[in-house]
């Protein structure tokens, strides 16, 4: 497994979360790397998606520590967890556009909820306009989301996670009902805003593609624990049997 000397933007330690009998996570451990792609992989069921909620405040876990540049999450108040959640870029399966709005309203949003951390309030077409040309998409500014193809919605959604610059970006199923040439744009577009931005990104995917082209380093979630952990060439090796079932068809 590669070696990491930068510095560690997100941890995850000994993170555990039931549902009354149902225990989800169960000693969940992960650390992202600054300008690291890190993808979580796992078959449905196996937790990613309460990971992911714990990681970003939507539920608490019920031990260990969630720490986002050394603070704690789980010990913060509701109002420093809102301030620390624009520091990071969520894409959520589906895109989550909304659907009365026009792309520049859709993009406007975040910048509106946020207001306090744009110096220029007034000057945020300028800001709308770099990140549909982050995307390619500058000429839909004013379309709705339905007349967009299904590449083109997750590529505003993806321009909407980064218009307020953060520095960590979350992926969930980046690809999930793309046909596979617009998958394969979609991944390509991932790499080059990691490269552009020096973003540090979390990847939870079930495109194994995309996890071989996009990961600097895979996790696989079984049973709410980190059952595996390496490069896409280290885990394409491994013999263990529940491995070679997400790595060897």
């Amino acid at each position: 497994m590669a070696e990491h000397n930068k510095q560690i933007v997100l941890e995850l330690k000994n993170i555990t979360k039931s549902f009354g009998d149902n225990h989800v996570l169960k000693g969940f451990n992960l650390q992202l790397f600054e300008g690291e792609n890190l993808t979580i992989m796992g078959k449905s069921g196996s937790g990613k998606s309460v990971m992911v909620k714990c990681l970003v405040g939507l539920i608490k876990p019920d031990g260990g520590s969630i720490s986002i540049r050394g603070e704690d999450i789980t010990k913060m108040e509701q109002r420093e967890l809102d301030l620390l959640r624009t520091e990071i870029g969520f894409l959520f399966q589906g895109s989550a556009l909304y659907d009365s709005m026009t792309v520049r309203e859709n993009l406007e949003f975040p910048l509106r909820r946020h207001k306090n951390k744009i110096k220029n309030f007034e000057g945020t077409e300028v800001l709308v306009q770099e990140a549909l040309e982050n995307v390619g998409l500058a000429h839909t500014i004013d379309m709705m989301p339905a007349e967009l193809s299904g590449g083109m919605q997750r590529r505003v959604a993806l321009a909407r996670a980064l218009i307020l610059k953060p520095k960590i970006l979350m992926y969930d199923e980046p690809t999930t009902g793309l046909d596979p040439i617009t998958s394969k744009e979609i991944i390509e577009l991932l790499r080059n805003i990691q490269l552009k931005y020096n973003t540090s990104s979390i990847i939870i995917t079930h495109d194994v593609d995309c996890a071989r082209v996009i990961s600097n380093r895979i996790i696989l979630l079984v049973d709410g624990i980190n059952y595996a952990e390496g490069t896409y060439a280290e885990l394409l090796q491994s013999e263990d049997l529940q491995v070679q079932a997400f790595f060897k068809n």
